[in-house]
């Protein structure tokens, strides 16, 4: 039973991760701007493919959505290893907060659900393009503005011990 309710607070989680989430607009920027060229957010982006969800703990302690566009998806969840040219992951982070009404539901406290929306990461891969950086290029909006870009050089350096996965941290969750 404890098993089934964990689930189901993991599972409303994620539903509120993506009920909360503000939607965006644009296409990545090819030109010379913030965040490894990044500008601007991927058209569509809210509506790619769940890869994983994620609870950070430490001083983020936060609850993650890590989303696909269509090439990403399919790469982590075939093992596709290097992801192909094209491929974007987005990771959503949300602090999080107990669920009153959940926790009525439940009879004691138990369920977190998102809260306010912390930022949003994309890892965009260009083999060419980001040939410095492992074949990807970085990008972290807070309120739905770029970075400056001085906060993403310790991007590459954090994925380095990663780099037998392709310098990506996200396994493909069933």
């Amino acid at each position: 039973m404890k098993q089934i309710a964990c689930l189901v607070a993991v599972m409303m989680a994620v539903a509120g991760v993506i009920i909360i989430a503000t939607s965006a607009s644009g296409e990545a920027d090819e030109g010379a701007a913030p965040n490894f060229g990044i500008a601007t957010m991927p058209a569509g982006y809210r509506d790619w493919r769940v890869i994983s969800v994620a609870h950070e703990a430490g001083s983020l302690n936060d609850l993650r959505a890590v989303l696909g566009n269509d090439i990403a998806f399919a790469a982590a969840r075939d093992g596709k290893l290097p992801y192909p040219d094209g491929a974007i992951i987005a990771r959503l982070a949300y602090s999080y907060v107990p669920s009153a009404e959940n926790n009525k539901a439940f009879g004691r406290e138990q369920s977190f659900v998102a809260g306010a929306p912390t930022n949003v990461q994309f890892m965009v891969k260009d083999s060419k393009k980001y040939a410095a950086t492992g074949g990807w290029g970085f990008a972290q909006f807070n309120d739905g503005k770029a970075v400056d870009d001085a906060l993403l050089k310790p991007c590459f350096g954090c994925h380095v011990p990663v780099k037998a996965r392709d310098f990506v941290f996200t396994k493909y969750a069933p």
